[in-house]
């Protein structure tokens, strides 16, 4: 059969998607070619927010009408909170949960025919009570390889479903990651993300630590570099800092949750860590790191967010030296404990305004980073994507990579030059 994957959401999925979708070539389907209609299309969806599970509908009407006659299946985040609401939209076939969207190559094979009238079918389990761990890495083309090492999480923070949606927290052997990491460095990969849920707090199933996952990654074999993904900042402690500052193969890149700048908001979410906890970790890395990358995702219009704590919020962020905001409007998401507090509700055109003004923080600081970083010796990773210019058409394509600390640079296309490191002096920001 003629399969075709549309994923949403984190990178995690990603690796996800791409690890299914080896298993139905190995099983003898083929992947849809673009623009081709699919026998069978397989919808990973995202629900990390209302807005996600709007783009996933959208997504779902659009698979359906471009693929008329396919079995259409639904999994992923949203699968898992909201199966029935799914069964609910007009072509879906299957809805499958987290868990089980692991059993997709045997499920399919099991798929003889569509019965067009039939109602849509969902099997779905408790993901809280699942123990095993599936284990996954993507390429997004020969450069990247996104490495699933844990999944779920024990956090509950007041805002979030991503414990009902993912499951408890739980990880592979640090032996099978490494065996992952050395055969996606051997099929060609340069650069490894490290993805997960909650991945700082690995080694919950195999009395193993983190700390010593990165050391075992750092001694493989191969000319390459690893990235943390995001890491809770009561997680990342000082030793995981320093190592990462001495380490072979490891990139001076952080991303943090921060979620907000204001105590008060931080204690109504559950978080566990202060907001003076967050600013000395940024102070250690940019104390052994100076020119490390640090992003930060950052929630507002949370309820009880009020107008003092968000210029307690903005006094924060503004002083913290740190190069990006990943930010996110908060939506209110059913079966969270915030919904159960007695707090002040922040309007939705509030919660915009919000959203901007920290969008354009976070531009200023990007912005100076980037110029503070002109004229640096850097390692670029230069990827295969080819990109016309949009200045004109007849100039040459161009081609773009990354330096360690997360620049993004670009280069005249050479295809000698994709997916090797090569020392360059960053450029002036255009």
């Amino acid at each position: 059969m003629k399969i075709a994957f549309t994923t949403l959401g984190c990178k995690l999925n990603f690796a996800e998607s791409s690890a299914l979708g080896k298993a139905l070539i190995e099983r003898g389907h083929v992947k849809a070619k673009q623009g081709e209609e699919a026998d069978i299309c397989v919808i990973n969806t995202c629900s990390v927010t209302d807005a996600a599970d709007h783009k996933d509908r959208q997504m779902i009407h659009r698979i359906r009408r471009q693929n008329p006659n396919a079995i259409l299946i639904v999994t992923g985040c949203y699968a898992q909170l909201k199966p029935g609401e799914i069964a609910q939209i007009e072509g879906v076939d299957y809805v499958l949960g987290q868990d089980e969207k692991f059993n997709l190559p045997d499920f399919i094979e099991q798929i003889e025919s569509k019965v067009k009238s039939q109602e849509s079918s969902v099997y779905t389990s408790a993901i809280r009570e699942v123990d095993d761990f599936h284990g996954a890495y993507s390429k997004d083309d020969r450069t990247r390889c996104f490495l699933k090492v844990q999944d779920g999480c024990n956090y509950f923070c007041s805002y979030c479903t991503i414990p009902m949606a993912r499951g408890k927290s739980r990880n592979p052997s640090i032996s099978s990651l490494v065996k992952q990491a050395q055969e996606a460095l051997d099929g060609g990969a340069k650069e490894i993300i490290l993805s997960g849920v909650n991945i700082g707090d690995f080694g919950r199933s195999t009395n193993e630590h983190f700390i010593d996952l990165l050391r075992a990654l750092d001694n493989l074999d191969g000319d390459y570099r690893i990235r943390i993904s995001s890491c809770e900042p009561n997680l990342l402690s000082d030793e995981i800092i320093d190592f990462v500052a001495g380490s072979k193969h490891f990139a001076p890149h952080f991303h943090i949750p921060l979620q907000s700048g204001s105590n008060t908001v931080l204690k109504i979410m559950g978080r566990r860590y202060t907001r003076e906890l967050f600013a000395e970790r940024v102070a250690h890395i940019k104390a052994v790191m100076p020119h490390a990358f640090i992003g930060v995702d950052c929630m507002v219009g949370v309820r009880g967010e009020t107008a003092e704590c968000w210029t307690d919020y903005i006094d924060f962020i503004e002083q913290l030296p740190v190069s990006q905001l990943h930010v996110f409007t908060y939506s209110e998401r059913a079966n969270t404990r915030m919904l159960e507090m007695d707090l002040e509700v922040v309007p939705q055109k509030e919660r915009e305004r919000r959203s901007k003004q920290l969008h354009a923080i976070s531009a200023k600081k990007t912005e100076a980073f980037y110029k503070e970083h002109e004229g640096y010796q850097a390692l670029v990773l230069w990827e295969s994507k080819k990109v016309e210019s949009r200045k004109s058409k007849v100039e040459s394509p161009l081609m773009y990579g990354f330096t360690e600390n997360y620049i993004k640079v670009s280069c005249p296309y050479e295809r000698a030059k994709v997916n090797t490191f090569e020392r360059i002096t960053v450029p002036p920001l255009h």
